[in-house]
């Protein structure tokens, strides 16, 4: 019998899907302290995972491990290169949450423009004079400035062609000809100069924390929009309030944050030009349930040695965990 630790809850449906196999048993774990998981680790073939850290000591600890299955498409809770030199497959759900992210990033990008914080905050208070004094701004007709074009980044930039803004993509890796519509761009700090929105859309990896920070915050033009759907840390935090602060940024919607939950007495949290969702932009009803079954089947592809390369971050694990399987 296989034994697949579910770190953090499931869809029922995915669920099911464990349960259906009369060779694989399951255990569902809500206490994800190191602590409780090093209890419960040792005889695991298989982990899930959604966005709680798995500690290296957690790992060593599960000998047995011959699949570890991310509810989501980052994974950077999980110790990667140890994965790798253990020749342990960490797996991700491809794009069955892009539609999801897309629609939070347009959702965020339009209440930023619109002050939605601001205007909702004044009638509630009473004070319905505020809609001739908080002005909001349209989209169309402006550049957005997109940050990596992958699954995500595509969809967003065929809902703001929709809406008729001017879309510009800065990514090395994608190709020049994939979007129609689209600009692709070369010189980063040149079309930040030029940006009215830019969208994050890159993966938090060595090298590029606070990958807007003050120094490219500051060459967006003024009146700027800044949006992270992407991964907290990518954005300095601290620059982005002080380029609001003195006029330069006109608003940002944040669903991600350098530190989660973000802390009670963040100034963030005081700023209505600030739209916030706590990291929540993947998590629609449709979402959650074709993750749950994408991470599931993930995991059953790793007992089975038939795991599908598109879905593996380290794939050079791939022939140590097929020759595991047999």
């Amino acid at each position: 019998m296989k034994k697949v630790l579910v770190i953090q809850p499931l869809h029922q449906a995915a669920l099911r899907l464990l349960e259906e196999r009369e060779d694989v048993a399951f255990e569902v774990v809500t206490d994800f302290s190191a602590d409780n998981l090093l209890g419960r680790v040792m005889d695991a073939d298989a982990i899930t995972i959604r966005d709680a850290p798995l500690p290296t000591e957690v790992l060593e600890a599960a000998p047995r491990l011959k699949v570890i299955s991310r509810h989501g498409v980052g994974y950077d809770n999980i110790p990667v290169d140890y994965c790798t030199s253990r020749q342990l497959p960490v797996t991700v759900v491809g794009d069955v949450n892009a539609n999801a992210v897309a629609e939070q990033t347009m959702c965020l990008m339009l209440a930023a423009a619109r002050a939605g914080i601001a205007l909702d905050y004044a009638v509630r208070r009473g004070d319905f004079a505020a809609r001739a004094r908080i002005l909001g701004v349209e989209l169309r007709g402006r550049r957005l400035l997109i940050l990596g074009f992958g699954r995500i980044g595509r969809l967003v930039a065929a809902r703001a062609l929709a809406f008729g803004m001017q879309v510009s993509v800065f990514d090395p890796y994608a190709k020049g000809d994939a979007a129609a519509g689209v600009v692709f761009v070369d010189d980063l700090d040149e079309n930040l100069a030029t940006a009215d929105v830019v969208s994050l859309h890159i993966p938090l990896v060595d090298g590029n924390r606070n990958f807007l920070d003050q120094r490219r915050l500051m060459l967006l033009p003024r009146g700027a929009i800044v949006i992270n759907t992407a991964r907290g840390g990518l954005v300095d935090e601290d620059a982005l309030l002080a380029a609001m602060a003195c006029g330069h940024i006109r608003a940002a919607g944040l669903d991600t944050f350098a530190k989660e939950p973000v802390p009670a007495n963040h100034p963030m949290l005081q700023e209505r030009n600030i739209v916030l969702s706590p990291h929540s932009a993947a998590l629609t009803e449709e979402a959650l349930l074709a993750m749950g079954l994408a991470t599931v089947r993930n995991v059953l592809a790793g007992l089975d040695g038939t795991l599908d390369p598109a879905f593996v971050v380290n794939p050079s694990t791939l022939a140590g965990a097929c020759d595991a399987a047999q």
